[in-house]
């Protein structure tokens, strides 16, 4: 009797435990549609200035429509975090030689973040330490979400002003039709959720004045 009971337990509880994976694959599978529906698919027109403007590195065109941005004076300052330690100032001057001056007058380095969390703190650092209370964000489209997410975790005040940009691949074939842009995608998409789980539980720590940004000076 009792070995009835156990098998008649046992069942139930492979039941609950399918239904309950079902249900967690479709609402993956909901927010994964959500999340791709949500992706910017073109780039903008700013429709307002700021008073600094963001770029996190990773892309080969996103530096340069952030100093495109500056040069038109949509903000003060640039900041570029995450930029690889062997990269100096002139290496960026080299490939955008149009932005010499610029590099010298009106934009900061950041060499210490190495990854999203790391871009969102710094940016937070120079934007307190510059006093600005809103930011163009400069980012690859497929990253923007997390990007504004950690952004906004970090600056829950100030007003983030979205510039996507698009991969010449996202720009000529859908994601699905290629597989490495496929694999990009559904990463980006487990990165968000685990940024979005990580930061309820995670408080915004104090400024403690370490690992601040500098000024960029072109050697």
């Amino acid at each position: 009797m009792s070995s009835l009971k156990t098998a008649v337990r046992t069942r139930r509880l492979r039941a609950i435990a399918i239904r309950l994976v079902a249900l967690g694959t479709a609402v993956l599978a909901v927010g994964f549609a959500v999340f791709v529906w949500r992706l910017p698919s073109h780039q903008i027109a700013l429709d307002r200035d700021a008073d600094g403007i963001v770029v996190l590195t990773g892309g080969t065109s996103r530096v340069s429509d952030a100093l495109e941005l500056l040069a038109a004076r949509r903000g003060k300052r640039l900041l570029i975090t995450g930029v690889n330690p062997g990269t100096t100032t002139a290496d960026i001057a080299r490939e955008v030689p149009n932005y010499r001056s610029l590099l010298a007058c009106c934009v900061d380095l950041d060499y210490s973040a190495i990854n999203t969390f790391g871009n969102a703190t710094q940016a937070r650092l120079w934007a307190t330490d510059h006093g600005f209370r809103t930011l163009i964000v400069v980012t690859s489209a497929y990253h923007m979400p997390r990007a504004l997410a950690e952004l906004t975790h970090q600056l829950p005040h100030a007003a983030l002003i979205p510039f996507p940009v698009l991969s010449d691949r996202l720009r000529i074939e859908p994601w699905w039709s290629n597989g490495d842009t496929t694999k990009l995608v559904v990463s980006e998409y487990l990165k968000f959720l685990f940024a979005q789980v990580r930061m309820r539980f995670d408080g915004v720590p104090a400024d403690s004045g370490t690992n601040r940004v500098s000024a960029a000076n072109p050697s």
